[in-house]
């Protein structure tokens, strides 16, 4: 393969954010997980595979649209990762009986959640631990690395016990742990809460 061929077929992580209409650190993020392939250069530059981006392009048809613009006036986001697709359904049918205006994102793994964070924004992260591959622990901790969702509140929903968490490495302090089975009345206490601050511009 000729050289020009070989180069075209990497990109720096700024171009692979510009592709996919992510922010820098998004895009550092999704490289940092695996998300996006790719290697770095002895002086520390990281190269995206074209082939990655184009996967991830494929994977809703189109780039995420809108990431790094404002949301304007839209429904409260509420992302929720669980794999038992049960306990989707069961979100789904509580939180649709909330009066807060808001929008669910249902995703049942933790690759998904990260590429999604990148184009959906949510308000609200709400996730289990145990999920096959890349669980709920390593999703969490890759999250709170990207300055950009260091504010995210996260609440997460697990059948662990706090010394369970720990001999598992931990999770970051400021991330709400619930006990199943899941409290939604408290669930949904923090969700009107973290709503009326965010219409107060707090």
């Amino acid at each position: 393969m000729a050289t020009t061929q070989i180069l075209k077929s990497f990109c720096t992580t700024r171009e692979a954010a510009q592709i996919l209409g992510i922010s820098l650190r998004t895009a550092q993020m999704w490289a940092e997980t695996g998300l996006l392939e790719g290697w770095k250069t002895e002086g520390g530059h990281r190269r995206i595979t074209r082939a990655s981006i184009e996967r991830l392009l494929a994977n809703d048809g189109h780039p995420p649209a809108g990431t790094d613009k404002d949301t304007g006036d839209r429904p409260f986001q509420i992302m929720v990762v669980e794999d038992n697709e049960d306990l989707l359904k069961l979100y789904r049918l509580n939180l649709g009986r909330w009066p807060l205006e808001h929008r669910l994102i249902a995703i049942n793994n933790g690759w998904e959640a990260l590429i999604k964070l990148g184009s959906d924004k949510p308000d609200l992260l709400i996730a289990d631990l145990f999920m096959p591959g890349f669980d709920g622990f390593m999703m969490l901790k890759s999250i709170r690395a990207v300055p950009e969702y260091k504010d995210l509140p996260i609440v997460v929903v697990t059948g662990l016990s706090p010394g369970d968490i720990v001999s598992r490495g931990g999770l970051p302090e400021d991330i709400t742990i619930l006990t199943k089975p899941i409290p939604f009345a408290e669930l949904q206490r923090l969700t009107e809460e973290l709503a009326s601050r965010k219409q107060r511009g707090k």
